[in-house]
């Protein structure tokens, strides 16, 4: 079970974090990074190792995203124009904070509160904002699917309001940026899109289908090593 706090705390911090990046270059950047992981290590220590696995598959899924849309296709772009150190693991801790948000109130609010949330942000795109956000709507639909459909609806719609309130606070302040247009493609996109939280969703959904995975291999290594004999020398 993720502790309740976890709601309030961890995403205190990442605002933290985000602020005190836009302030500084890339020695304190690497510093942030370092005591993200340890921020991160220190979440992870009470969980069971079930969650714990989830995490970290989030943090693996995550930072092959970031190296794909950011440093590949360049959908958007850091501040420095790299993938922040800290970039990784505050994805674990934006998973965490998602679970404790789900577990903190009640689930069926949460659910309404992301699928009311996605809509409108999605309809808002296409029509009042001032940038014109048709890729980001594209990925609304696929994360109503997945809060009305998944078993793991709550957890979804957790994330999905961390990540929103992270992605609009995060390009407010100018720690990243988004294009204008889908590289290649052409498509409007917002600054955030408001679909960009379904792409934490595909996170998700990895992290937990491979977690068991990861929790049985490990206790496999443990016990193949506690009943390996010893070699006499």
């Amino acid at each position: 079970m993720v502790p309740r706090r976890y709601a309030v705390v961890l995403p205190a911090y990442l605002a933290g974090l985000l602020a005190l990046d836009t302030q500084f270059g890339l020695h304190v950047q690497l510093a942030l990074g370092a005591l993200t992981f340890v921020v991160l290590a220190a979440a992870l220590r009470p969980l069971s190792p079930l969650v714990r696995a989830q995490a970290i598959g989030v943090v693996g899924f995550a930072t092959v995203g970031e190296v794909a849309g950011s440093l590949v296709w360049g959908v958007y772009h850091y501040r420095l124009h790299n993938l922040p150190l800290f970039i990784p693991p505050a994805h674990g801790l934006v998973y965490l904070s998602g679970v404790a948000l789900s577990r903190r109130l009640r689930a069926r609010a949460v659910v309404c509160a992301a699928a009311a949330g996605a809509a409108v942000w999605g309809i808002v795109g296409l029509t009042v904002l001032p940038r014109l956000d048709v890729a980001g709507a594209f990925g609304v639909p696929l994360l109503l699917v997945f809060l009305w459909r998944s078993r793991s609806r709550a957890t979804y719609a957790g994330v999905f309001l961390v990540v929103g309130a992270l992605e609009l606070y995060g390009t407010s302040i100018g720690t990243w940026r988004w294009a204008h247009d889908l590289p290649g493609l052409g498509i409007p996109d917002g600054n955030p899109p408001s679909g960009v939280a379904s792409g934490y969703v595909w996170f998700d959904v990895m992290a937990l289908l491979v977690a068991p995975w990861l929790v049985r291999a490990a206790r496999a290594l443990v016990t193949t090593e506690r009943h390996e004999p010893d070699v006499a020398l």
